[in-house]
């Protein structure tokens, strides 16, 4: 890709010369204005290529990969190809091939580069390819959309992109709904898109160099003879051309196929997770695998801005040369809400930010533990300026025995605060109101037969220091004498100081 350099646009302004010239330099300043137009839509369209987030398929089913058959080399002039016939491929072919045989697939399609095609063996010598075999071109259905080791970032221009402090969590690996998917040119591949989701939404889908970012060029892709071959299973891809409408982001989309990703990711690694070297390994949402470092989770307000505050905590912390081993996973998740330990339907949206760190032994997860703490710091000064209105933050490193939480509040007193406040203090007052007007009265208590039976009370002890009057029970009831017995029917008064007696019903 290109780079735009910043130079200065200059345009003529009033030319005075001879007769002519004026319509010449009229020309000259539309030139100059268009160029500058242009310009501004070239830094526009850099902004856009770098806010999007590129992921590239890596498996391809191309004639000349060698991992693509069974002797893991290409086949030679005295091979003879052999495809299965009841298994569905797309194979491109890049250069021509000299082959004995080919047994084609009943469904599958050979897509042929510029000067490529077959010809068959004449018998002569062919260096490297004296022993003649049977050459089977491996099974691509166990390629799976979900499997986040087939997958790569890349850049706008194809080119895999650099690796930095900046990781993301396994279900972010996979493309999220606002993600441009890109199928390199001048490959063929087949995918299996078997999902728990409904739809699979997607910004855009590139296919031999050609990018479909609209529900109509897809629909009319789905519609060809390629798409069938390309992609198999239960799910169904869409693309919407937009990208994430939120500066504060976009959840990833990936949640229900979370076991599938984990599956794949486990299947790929060995079935099990590595043994954390912390006792209590932090679980991140969206991550398989329990992790040694921190996390920080922020409630945030309509101000926040997703990207800018990533650049921020790169710029400010992780640029740090203590810091040098720390990787960050920053994005929105939706976590589920409960209500007395049992899971909601609904969720809150919050932001996470993952920490690990490359120490091992006791000092696991330490240097993320410290940025965690900066993090935290940076969000009691400046939290409410970025759109943070609190933080919390957990911690497992290899040095303590369980998980340590803090957590922050931007302001004292949180939405939530005050109408928590203003809904006690509405009930209370009716309670009030209720009182004075005689309208509410509490019970009077009717004392059980098996109080009858009861021994005397033991006498109570000397009032302390540490005692006070209840003004509820300081009446006795009336006729009492705590020297004769109960009556069965007696009932006990007091009186209600938020009573007023004068104030009586007409």
């Amino acid at each position: 890709m290109s780079l735009l350099r910043a130079e200065p646009i200059t345009c003529p302004g009033k030319v005075q010369g001879p007769a002519g010239h004026g319509a010449r330099s009229r020309g000259m300043a539309a030139g100059c204005e268009m160029k500058r137009l242009l310009f501004l839509l070239g830094i526009l369209q850099l902004l856009a290529a770098t806010a999007a987030v590129y992921k590239q398929w890596i498996p391809n089913t191309n004639f000349e990969t060698a991992s693509n058959w069974d002797k893991g080399r290409v086949p030679c002039a005295s091979d003879v190809v052999h495809f299965e016939k009841d298994k569905v491929v797309s194979v491109f072919i890049r250069s021509p091939h000299t082959l004995t045989d080919m047994y084609l697939p009943l469904s599958g399609e050979l897509v042929l580069a510029a000067g490529a095609g077959f010809t068959a063996f004449d018998g002569s010598w062919d260096p490297g390819c004296d022993s003649g075999e049977t050459v089977r071109f491996a099974d691509a259905e166990h390629h799976a959309w979900f499997d986040p080791t087939l997958w790569q970032d890349v850049l706008p221009s194809g080119e895999p992109k650099p690796s930095g402090p900046i990781f993301s969590v396994d279900e972010e690996r996979v493309p999220c709904r606002y993600d441009d998917v890109v199928f390199q040119p001048e490959t063929s591949f087949r995918v299996n898109i078997d999902s728990s989701q409904p739809v699979i939404h997607l910004r855009s889908i590139s296919v031999m160099g050609q990018e479909l970012n609209t529900p109509a060029s897809w629909a009319g892709y789905l519609g060809g003879p390629s798409a069938p071959l390309q992609f198999h299973g239960n799910g169904t891809l869409q693309v919407t051309g937009t990208g994430c409408p939120d500066k504060s982001g976009c959840a990833c989309g990936n949640t229900l196929d979370g076991p599938r990703i984990c599956t794949a990711l486990l299947k790929a690694s060995g079935r099990q997770c590595p043994e954390p070297a912390c006792q209590s390994p932090l679980q991140p949402l969206g991550h398989c695998c329990g992790v040694c470092g921190a996390t920080v989770n922020l409630d945030f307000t309509p101000d926040f801005d997703l990207q800018k505050y990533q650049d921020r905590l790169v710029q400010e912390l992780l640029s740090q040369p203590k810091y040098a081993g720390v990787q960050m996973a920053i994005s929105k998740v939706h976590k589920a809400q409960t209500f007395l330990g049992m899971l909601s339907r609904s969720s809150t949206p919050l932001i996470q930010i993952v920490l690990i760190d490359d120490r091992a032994g006791v000092q696991a997860g330490t240097a993320a533990e410290q940025l965690a703490a900066d993090i935290m710091e940076s969000i009691a000064q400046h939290g409410e300026a970025l759109g943070i209105s609190s933080g919390k933050m957990e911690v497992a490193t290899g040095s303590t025995a369980g998980r340590q939480v803090g957590s922050h509040p931007v302001s004292r007193i949180t939405a939530g605060t005050v109408m928590g406040l203003l809904f006690s203090l509405l009930f209370l007052g009716g309670i009030l109101f209720l009182y004075r007007r005689g309208n509410l009265r509490l019970p009077a208590l009717r004392l059980s037969r098996s109080w009858e039976r009861m021994e005397d009370p033991v006498s109570p002890a000397p009032a302390s220091d540490k005692g006070f009057n209840n003004p509820m029970f300081n009446v006795e009831a009336p006729g009492a004498d705590l020297g004769e017995e109960t009556p069965k029917d007696l009932q006990v008064f007091y009186l209600n100081p938020l009573y007023d007696a004068s104030e009586t019903e007409t």
